[in-house]
């Protein structure tokens, strides 16, 4: 069984040598410790959310705090292609669970997009909150998938917003149940950024679809059915990574 991965932010490169301690602390010590209830002699994971981390065993448990040796150390493969998912924002935990599978199929990037037929309204007071529920979302996610990178949450757009992130990708996908081109008939780049854009449960709107086509989006299908929000974005992902071969562990 792959040991557990743990997130310590402070952790840096270059990473404590092959033998050095170092201790695990905070809420992920004390998650660790009380909820996982790691032992000494356990081997476990840690990394800094940034692609770099270490193995090691567990030596002592003081309190909420693992000490721990390392044994190695661990980098994320590095990729010729980023992956960005405007996920439009959608009702109950519809995005969250969107957001999370994305996370545990390798996205880099997620940004949240009002768009107009989300049923979901970010105010100028709930913003703060549910980005912090959204990074903690995949923050989390990463952990379980046991990925050394936590993708980017960024602060939310508009639909004029995104079309300026269609324009500068590599390439813009628009995921669209009425597309007349596949996702198996789209020219990857081999290099650079992927778009992935993820309406609502209303879906795009018309108006919508022509300024990000006219931005540079494509309009492709993904399924011969109509998908939920939560699912569409990670079914095209997946597709993606698929076709690229590029859907392996970390």
């Amino acid at each position: 069984m792959t040991e557990p991965l743990f997130l310590l932010d402070h952790l840096a490169d270059p990473l404590p040598m092959v033998g050095a301690q170092l201790t695990l602390g905070g809420d992920e010590g004390r998650h660790a410790v009380v909820v996982r209830r790691i032992r000494p002699g356990e081997m476990i994971m840690i990394g800094n959310g940034r692609g770099l981390g270490v193995r090691g065993v567990v030596l002592d448990v003081r309190g909420s705090d693992l000490v721990v040796e390392v044994v190695n150390h661990l980098k994320a493969a590095t990729e010729s292609r980023r992956f960005v998912a405007g996920q439009a924002l959608a009702k109950g935990d519809r995005s969250e669970l969107a957001i999370e599978m994305m996370t545990e199929i390798g996205v880099d990037e997620i940004v949240p997009w009002q768009a107009s037929r989300s049923v979901v309204r970010w105010s100028s007071d709930r913003t703060e909150r549910s980005l912090a529920k959204w990074r903690s979302t995949v923050r989390e996610a990463a952990k379980q998938s046991r990925r050394l990178n936590v993708p980017q949450v960024s602060d939310p757009v508009t639909t004029r917003q995104l079309a300026h992130r269609v324009a500068s990708a590599d390439l813009a996908l628009m995921l669209h149940e009425e597309a007349k081109e596949s996702l198996a008939e789209v020219d990857l780049p081999t290099a650079g950024t992927v778009l992935i854009i993820i309406g609502p449960e209303g879906g795009i709107s018309a108006e919508e679809q022509d300024e990000l086509i006219a931005a540079g989006a494509r309009s492709i299908s993904i399924s011969d059915a109509v998908l939920r929000t939560s699912t569409a974005g990670v079914v095209a992902l997946a597709g993606l990574k698929l076709r690229l071969g590029v859907l392996n562990a970390p």
